[in-house]
């Protein structure tokens, strides 16, 4: 704390001040709000290109590729440059070459455009996710839930205004064009409010491998992450072929996990102080895991959906409160372990679907759910060492 106090006398900020909290959540707001209109991008893409399924797949993977590379790397860039100025010059980079891939016919400029897109989009990710940590520690009190959730809200207004705005007869281009104006407004108004530093003590010039209490967090996250990612990608097909509902409520495991997520996020740092940080882990697993068992084996649609509900409901502050941990960790350096968390949590995704995927292919789906039951359990068993080494 006394290098954090060092830090605000050379740079005359004051890192708890409610404009610099605001601006964490208009961060991730941002960060959210442009993966929302990069979605409805990918079949206009598909079309243009007249890909078939197997390229599109590989033309996608050069943002997991954009973002593998930059991302352990992007604590260091903070903790050199400042969270302000790396911040600020990303986010003005994720809004312009989204704008670029709506104009894109070129393929060979299109795969080095989604190659920065995905660099930008994981700088973004953990450089973000390292201001909550340095504005939460500072000000003393539980934020980094209700900032997640602005995550959520980004998503949520953005694909809300971009299907607004094409219901209305705009052009994708065009659509996209007034998506960018909206993000470069609210990086104009919040950007100079974030931190002129990245780290509270001396630049880092290590690389963002993870080591001891903080490769057990990554880990741990990586359960979320994953289990995030396989409801995304495979909820609707548990339900539609291994319970045989109707195909039109495919789309309700993934709507009932995530309005599940958000709302407890939005609610979550009054809900950790109120019970703690150990029971919001260890009740957030449990309650996870057996979401998981409902949705495979209670016997209607609704009970279900409420076992996704109860999913979402359980895992969304778990990643919130380890990534406060980090800022009270004394294994590795803030922006380090919060590159190499975000790192290891952003592969938990892209690996998700493989995973359920590649055991539900020599199992069943149903076990392969029944994995993600147990990954929660451990996840709630190993919290209790977290807790003990930490805290």
């Amino acid at each position: 704390m006394e290098e954090i106090i060092e830090n605000v006398r050379q740079h005359k900020c004051v890192p708890s001040s409610i404009w610099q909290q605001r601006a964490t959540k208009a961060l991730f707001f941002i960060a959210g709000f442009g993966v929302a209109a990069w979605a409805p991008l990918v079949p206009f893409i598909k079309i243009r290109f007249g890909l078939a399924e197997d390229t599109l797949g590989l033309l996608l993977l050069c943002i997991g590729l954009g973002s593998a590379v930059t991302m352990p790397l992007a604590g260091l860039m903070a903790s050199r440059f400042g969270c302000r100025v790396v911040l600020g010059l990303v986010g003005i980079l994720y809004a312009l070459v989204l704008f670029a891939i709506s104009l894109m016919t070129n393929l060979t400029m299109l795969i080095g455009a989604l190659f920065i897109f995905g660099a930008a989009m994981g700088t973004l990710d953990v450089v973000v996710n390292l201001h909550a940590v340095l504005v939460e520690k500072a000000s003393g009190k539980r934020l980094m839930s209700g900032m997640h959730g602005l995550w959520s809200v980004g998503g949520f207004m953005g694909a809300a205004i971009f299907s607004m705005l094409m219901y209305m007869g705009l052009s994708p281009i065009t659509t996209i064009l007034s998506i960018v104006i909206i993000m470069f407004v609210v990086l104009g108004i919040f950007v100079p409010h974030l931190l002129p530093y990245g780290g509270d003590g001396p630049a880092s010039s290590s690389l963002a491998f993870p080591k001891g209490i903080v490769a057990v967090i990554g880990i741990l996250c990586s359960i979320s992450f994953l289990a995030e990612g396989a409801v995304l990608d495979w909820g609707g097909v548990f339900l539609t072929s291994v319970r045989d509902f109707d195909l039109s409520l495919s789309g309700f495991a993934y709507a009932a996990f995530s309005g599940s997520m958000l709302i407890v996020r939005l609610a979550g740092d009054r809900i950790v102080q109120k019970f703690g940080e150990k029971y919001i882990v260890i009740g957030g697993g449990v309650l996870a895991g057996f979401g998981f068992l409902l949705a495979m084996l209670a016997p209607g649609a609704i009970l279900s959906l409420a076992g996704f509900f109860f999913v979402g409901a359980g895992a969304a502050n778990i990643v919130p409160v380890f990534y406060s941990l980090l800022g009270r960790q004394k294994v590795m350096p803030i922006p380090i372990a919060v590159s190499a968390v975000t790192t290891m949590g952003y592969l938990g995704i892209l690996m998700g679907p493989a995973v359920i995927g590649f055991v539900a292919q020599r199992t069943s789906l149903t076990a392969a759910f029944g994995m993600l039951t147990i990954l929660f359990l451990f996840q709630a068993v190993v919290a209790k060492y977290v807790f003990r080494k930490v805290l």
